[in-house]
């Protein structure tokens, strides 16, 4: 039996960071990882702003199958998780986003305004996820069916 993938969970709150509210979406993707066969490494909690790309960029040099990061993918000034992804995706996977877009705003109408990003870093796939627990549970349904796939993909295996 092969070693389960590797998974890295980023969440991007400034205040979760200082302590100032327990993050809620860490734990929501670190479960499912579990559940859907991964190995989820620590949840690393980070505030908005650079920390979020440095931490992208630090955890990709350990080469995992997947990055899940939540929150900063608003609106706000300080929503910049998008923005510190994109500079390490290589492949953009549109369509991801607006699966989950389009499964968030027959909810709640404000998930049109998510800018998070999906796409590949290398052998890595990376997906912005909101930062509510409503965005992420949407963002992980999206996923299921998916993710074995992009994975096996990313690791050269063709199953057409």
């Amino acid at each position: 039996m092969s070693a389960p993938r590797t998974a890295a969970v980023i969440i991007a709150s400034t205040r979760a960071a200082a302590g100032v509210y327990q993050d809620e979406c860490g734990p929501l993707i670190h479960t499912w990882l579990l559940e859907n066969g991964f190995a989820p490494q620590e949840i690393l909690v980070v505030p908005d702003g650079d920390a979020v790309g440095q931490t992208i960029g630090d955890v990709l040099k350990g080469s995992p199958s997947v990055v899940i990061t939540s929150g900063g993918t608003g609106l706000s000034p300080d929503d910049v998780t998008p923005e510190q992804t994109a500079p390490y995706l290589q492949r953009h996977l549109p369509g991801v986003m607006e699966a989950l877009r389009r499964l968030g705003t027959e909810k709640v109408p404000t998930a049109a305004l998510s800018r998070g990003h999906a796409g590949t870093a290398g052998s890595t796939f990376v997906i912005n996820l909101p930062g509510s627990p409503g965005g992420v549970r949407d963002g992980l349904a999206v996923l299921r069916p998916l993710l074995g796939h992009i994975c096996s993909q990313l690791e050269g295996k063709n199953e057409h």
